[in-house]
């Protein structure tokens, strides 16, 4: 279930209405009015949830996903759980965000603007911290000891900050639990909107994004970095890590422990980055990968397919960085040799 910190749920929602609101058709033997309290990714549903199916890498979770109901493609329902509803649709993904924004339409997200004091009086700041002139923060934020806030920071509802933080100047920071000896520098934008659209022929719908941002103890932030929270799952960073300026982390992403990401790195939704990784400039990870342990990847280096724990990579696409470094050596030399005739 959504953070109620941040999230506030409407319904519940009878399946037919639910039908109704997605375009879609109910499947044979399930109860129109059974009710529906929230949404959830199949991995998390329980019976009082509703989820989708939208991609073949996850009929697996699907099989065995405890929701109550499913948006599915019918060419997938015979694969669903017996006690699971079907709510059967040609396009899961456009009739989920359908769902998703009834239950959490726009007025469900607090916006810390909203009010005439510029430190609502329900915020909690511990003692020693210190927060300087044009900082907003929202009710029940929650501040730890020796923190510094610096000018015109945003500190939204709900947002909770161990002892010992450094929020710099414009930053803003909303839907997340940060942890102790944080620094967040200039500009930062941690929690705002993933890139979540269902496309579709006539129109792409913005989907919901109901998860949060969790940051570890002693991670470092740069100036401008942005950090998207999950659609329904949470954004990770791990403990430790140490994140330059200019980085873009999409909604849902898991970065391990003591990772080291460089300027203008950009990682895309749902890829999981384990311990010890080190990322060079500018290079873009595509979605739903898996980075392992220890894993080094070169500036400017295009990943598209898992990569090994240990594993230095180099090159676009990605490549073992003999191979690369091979391959730039072959083509070098005949560069040369074309150029002498």
């Amino acid at each position: 279930m959504a953070d109620p910190r941040f999230y506030t749920a409407a319904g519940p929602f009878t399946l037919n209405e639910l039908a109704a609101v997605s375009g879609a058709s109910i499947g044979e033997g399930a109860n129109s009015e059974a009710r529906f309290i929230d949404v959830q990714p199949l991995f998390l549903a329980g019976p009082d949830h509703v989820s989708f199916l939208d991609s073949p890498r996850y009929v697996e979770s699907f099989i065995k996903s405890r929701a109550g109901a499913c948006l599915v493609h019918p060419d997938h329902a015979s694969k669903a759980p017996k006690d699971m509803a079907l709510l059967l649709t040609e396009e899961p993904y456009h009739a989920y965000a359908r769902v998703a924004g009834s239950f959490y339409p726009p007025a469900a997200f607090g916006n810390c603007a909203e009010r005439s004091s510029p430190i609502d009086e329900t915020a909690n700041l511990g003692k020693g911290t210190t927060v300087t002139p044009g900082v907003v923060i929202g009710p029940g934020a929650e501040i730890g000891r020796n923190c510094h806030i610096g000018a015109n920071a945003t500190i939204g509802h709900g947002v909770v900050i161990g002892d010992d933080c450094v929020i710099g100047a414009n930053a803003s920071l909303a839907y997340c639990l940060i942890g102790h000896r944080v620094v967040i520098l200039a500009g930062a934008r941690v929690g705002e909107d993933g890139y979540g659209f269902a496309p579709g022929p006539r129109e792409h719908l913005r989907v919901p994004q109901l998860g949060r941002v969790l940051i570890g103890d002693d991670v470092d932030i740069g100036a401008n970095t942005t950090i998207d929270r999950g659609s329904s799952p949470d954004t990770v960073i791990g403990e430790g890590t140490k994140i330059d300026n200019l980085v873009q982390i999409a909604h849902n992403v898991k970065l391990g422990k003591n990772c080291l990401v460089v300027s203008q790195v950009g990682i895309s939704g749902s890829t999981e980055i384990g311990d010890f990784v080190m990322l060079g400039g500018q290079a873009g990870l595509a979605g739903h990968l898996k980075i392992g342990d220890g894993a080094r990847i070169s500036a400017k280096t295009g990943v598209m397919s898992d990569i090994e724990a240990g594993a230095t990579v180099g090159g676009y696409p990605a490549q073992p960085m003999r191979e690369w470094l091979r391959g730039v050596a072959v083509i070098r030399k005949m560069g040369n040799k074309a150029g002498k005739t």
